[in-house]
């Protein structure tokens, strides 16, 4: 007898989240775990829950998907990230394969194509949704062979930053005070503050404008949520 895959969903939107779940419940050998709406809570889940694969939305509040899945492959070494988009660029698939997904499907794929992406990452694969162009894959594979420490002051502007300072920037980004910073993270706002100016030094941006377009220039948040 087979064994199930067992899946784990994160998608902010509850009606996105329904009819990927309902796709997932049809696929027979598939058992969905449990569902989370944010980043936070699919890292507070998995340890929970320890599924194989967790599919996982990149634009979602608190902590978006590329967070919570480079967290999530440190911590959890045996679950597989699938990111679930409706982005095709290519800044959002290296992200993406950069942060230790395993797999990339755009939203509008079909159930046979969802179907074929948890079964190749649950054999240790990684699975692109074809029209993802091979330039971009051929990109990646010269990016992390043997030029990776040459280029790496080319890499991304979120390398340089700590996990805690990308998840702070995160939250100034999504209009959150210094107060209620504090609140979610469990830190004192003095914390904050100095998380802020520490920011705004390693990017060379100096208010919070600044930091706001920096973070949608990325993709930490986006403006069509």
């Amino acid at each position: 007898m087979k064994s199930l895959i067992r899946v784990l969903l994160a998608d902010d939107h509850n009606l996105v989240r329904s009819g990927i779940r309902a796709l997932l419940d049809g696929l027979p050998d598939v058992q969905v775990l449990a569902e989370a709406s944010n980043g936070r809570e699919a890292l507070r889940l998995v340890e929970i829950h320890r599924p194989d694969i967790v599919l996982m939305d990149i634009a979602m509040s608190e902590m978006n998907g590329l967070e919570a899945t480079t967290r999530l492959v440190k911590e959890f070494p045996n679950t597989r990230v699938i990111i679930l988009s409706m982005h095709i660029s290519e800044e959002y698939v290296l992200q993406a394969l950069r942060a230790g997904a395993s797999g990339y499907l755009l939203k509008d794929a079909g159930t046979s194509e969802l179907e074929l992406a948890i079964h190749s990452v649950a054999r240790g694969e990684t699975y692109l949704s074809p029209p993802v162009s091979k330039h971009v894959i051929s990109d990646y594979v010269r990016r992390v062979s043997g030029e990776t420490h040459r280029k790496e002051d080319e890499g991304s502007p979120l390398d340089r930053l700590t996990p805690r300072q990308r998840e702070i920037l995160q939250l100034i980004a999504e209009g959150d005070t210094t107060q209620e910073i504090a609140q979610k993270l469990n830190i004192s706002t003095k914390t904050v503050e100095t998380h802020r100016m520490q920011l705004m030094e390693r990017l060379d941006i100096h208010d919070l404008a600044g930091l706001i377009r920096f973070a949608i220039r990325v993709g930490l948040v986006t403006l069509d949520e």
